[in-house]
């Protein structure tokens, strides 16, 4: 199967932490039999500067990163998130975020829906709202 869903940061981080309600966890779990997650190179960034992290934090964390699959900034995710950016004054993190689902067509999986609602051409599930 094809990937659909671009994780977030918090995503990946409550995943990790397995603090998500049960019925999130539970699209979760449906999520990862569908298929390996995606995670934008800023997420990749992000993660590995999480302080709170222990050393088990951290080990969970690098597998995690080895097992996923990191949509790198190429030219047309740059473009695009220069596009976001200037129209929606988006943080530029967050602009490469929106920016790498727009381009790869898959829906951001976030909690926060209120940084993306307005972005023309997003999809996005907020799974803490099912």
């Amino acid at each position: 199967m094809g990937i659909e869903h671009l994780w977030d940061t918090n995503t990946a981080i409550y995943y990790l932490q397995q603090q998500f309600p049960p019925r999130a966890e539970k699209f979760m779990d449906i999520l990862l039999k569908k298929g390996q997650p995606a995670i934008s190179a800023i997420t990749e960034i992000e993660l590995l500067c999480w302080k709170a992290a222990t050393e088990k934090d951290l080990e969970v964390l690098h597998n995690f990163i080895t097992d996923a699959r990191v949509i790198e900034l190429e030219h047309p995710i740059k473009l695009r998130t220069a596009e976001v950016r200037k129209a929606y004054r988006l943080k530029l993190p967050d602009a490469i975020i929106a920016a790498t689902a727009m381009v790869y067509d898959l829906t951001l999986v976030t909690r926060n829906t209120q940084d993306f609602k307005n972005v023309n051409g997003l999809e996005l599930i907020n799974p803490w709202e099912l």
